[in-house]
């Protein structure tokens, strides 16, 4: 771990008196664009296959994690650090897989899904499969999320019929993004948003999905 500690070390540097006059600033709420366009980035350097680019981003990411924590550190009243970060998600994942470190049987990934989130909901104290998916997804990872979570309560999905007639037709993934790239550029002529449209759809789906929970 002689890359991680040296850069927490560059870190340290940079916070500390004498260091970066910009780094020195930043808090949490001035980092999230920053955080947001480096998963964004990561997730450009999978889809193209750029392992390069990938340990690259990567490491931009691993930044935010360490500039997060190091901001944490300073806090007066509640310090804590990447120390406490890597060990609270390490307790976690053993929590969270007794199949592997308990001796659980557990033999499909699909089930392992199924507790895992089971598990999360207890943890949380959620009362709803459609807790914990933050609003802030991007709205066709939202809805997939949103559907994902809620298989199995029969919660019906407006023009479902007619979506599987139109993607059975399709041959690939490609042309389903050339379709769904033709529907935002005919709503934009309509001088609609797409991502708006799909996103209201998102959250009467939410509701819909809470109302069979609730019965």
């Amino acid at each position: 771990m002689d890359g991680v500690r040296a850069l927490v070390e560059v870190m340290d540097r940079l916070r500390s008196p004498g260091g970066c006059p910009w780094d020195a600033r930043q808090t949490h709420r001035s980092l999230v664009e920053y955080l947001v366009e480096e998963a964004y980035e990561t997730v450009e350097a999978i889809e193209a296959d750029d392992r390069d680019g990938l340990r690259e981003e990567l490491g931009d990411l691993l930044l935010q994690v360490v500039f997060h924590a190091r901001i944490a550190e300073e806090d007066p009243e509640d310090p804590w650090g990447l120390d406490e970060v890597a060990r609270g998600i390490a307790d976690k994942l053993i929590a969270r897989h007794p199949h592997v470190f308990a001796g659980e049987e557990a033999d499909s990934a699909e089930l392992v899904e199924r507790r895992w989130h089971e598990r999360k909901a207890v943890e949380k104290g959620r009362s709803s499969v459609t807790d914990g998916i933050p609003d802030s997804l991007p709205a066709l990872l939202w809805s997939a999320k949103l559907l994902a979570r809620s298989e199995g309560l029969g919660a019906q999905i407006p023009r479902a019929e007619e979506g599987r007639d139109i993607v059975g037709g399709l041959i690939d993934e490609s042309e389903l993004g050339d379709l769904l790239l033709g529907v935002v550029a005919a709503a934009r002529a309509r001088g609609w948003d797409a991502e708006a449209a799909v996103r209201q759809a998102a959250r009467r789906h939410r509701e819909r999905i809470r109302a069979i929970e609730g019965r």
